[in-house]
């Protein structure tokens, strides 16, 4: 049974969602040259509105955020203007579409943006190259100053006030998955000895600077964030990340985000230092609406609702295999099975 899936959910006192289930943020590289979303993309999110809630593919800030070919931005007129045929077609086909807002850090490569300096919070290079571009390996980036980490702000704070714009219903702030926000919350990539390193308060403070002007740009109602206290994506393990996030999400808690969503692959991956899972260690320590996800099948995903492990379920690759998967739930229909060639278009 997964009626509980089918709820209706209030994030908050202006936006009620009409399921629990989530389109989690699928990177699909499918922009134009110039970082504008596509017809294409449109027609693409437009079948799958059926969802409570679409969190677009992650959306580039500025310039030297990006870190992978064809991802879109939000900081060009044009852009802007290609996501509003986005959310239009969303909210024409009665779903709702919140933004995700990225800046890869020391993942970014100057490839992208020709000219310039690949920026995280300390300069230490993560090991590899470029998924879809094997040839460009990772630089050794620039540790960012005071001037720099302004600057991020307020990019930031405009690429959520240039979503609304767009007509997105809110924005998630990427900080998972070894992107710069995260880069900042670990210590493998966080080695500063100013105030943003060495302390949890320290290297929380950029993550909640973030957090703090795009609520005082489009409210707290319409922000959300993604988090990662397990490192396991372009980061090692350190026991003390541990401490970080028993402060950060303390924090996050005060500001009645719209929802906190964790960053992981598959949620039975097991932290020592978390002393279990990512969802379980983020739910013991944050109260308000949380969005889980990692492999969830939407029976699984059910009864982990039904268990208080979460609020709202965020689903990935089925959604790329099946444009109507909320349609299939509800109908107790076979779900197609995702394959990777499925990533050559947008269907």
């Amino acid at each position: 049974m997964t009626d509980n899936l089918f709820q209706p959910f209030a994030l908050n006192s202006i936006i009620t969602l009409n399921n629990r289930i989530l389109m989690a943020p699928l990177t699909r590289c499918m922009a134009d040259n110039e970082l504008v979303p596509t017809p294409a993309m449109a027609e693409y999110y437009g079948r799958r509105a059926d969802a409570g809630l679409i969190i677009s593919e992650a959306v580039i800030i500025r310039p030297d955020g990006q870190g992978y070919p064809n991802t879109p931005g939000l900081f060009t007129q044009a852009q802007i203007t290609g996501w509003k045929a986005v959310t239009e077609r969303v909210h024409g086909n009665g779903g709702k579409i919140f933004a995700q807002l990225w800046h890869t850090g020391r993942v970014a490569h100057p490839h992208f943006f020709e000219q310039g300096d690949v920026l995280a919070p300390s300069a230490i290079a993560v090991e590899g190259s470029v998924p879809r571009m094997r040839e460009l390996t990772y630089q050794v980036p620039k540790a960012v100053t005071q001037t720099d980490i302004d600057g991020l702000i307020n990019d930031y704070a405009q690429a959520a006030a240039n979503a609304i714009e767009a007509g997105f219903d809110g924005v998630e702030i990427h900080g998972a998955n070894g992107y710069l926000i995260d880069q900042f919350l670990h210590f493998d990539s966080n080695k500063r000895q100013d105030e943003y390193g060495e302390t949890p308060e320290n290297m929380a403070r950029f993550p909640l600077a973030v957090v703090d002007a795009i609520i005082e740009r489009i409210g707290n109602d319409r922000t959300a964030l993604r988090v990662t206290p397990g490192a396991y994506f372009n980061m090692a393990t350190d026991a003390n990340d541990r401490e970080v996030f028993d402060y950060l999400l303390p924090e996050l808690e005060k500001r009645q985000l719209a929802f906190l969503h964790i960053g992981i692959f598959d949620d039975a991956m097991e932290f020592d230092y978390l002393g279990g899972t990512a969802s379980s260690y983020v739910r013991a320590n944050y109260n308000n609406t949380l969005v889980g996800v990692g492999s969830y099948t939407a029976e699984t995903a059910s009864k982990a609702i039904e268990n208080d492990n979460f609020n709202l379920i965020a689903i990935g690759r089925p959604f790329i295999a099946n444009p109507d998967y909320v349609e299939k739930i509800r109908k107790g229909e076979e779900i197609t099975p995702y394959s990777e060639e499925m990533l050559a278009s947008l269907v």
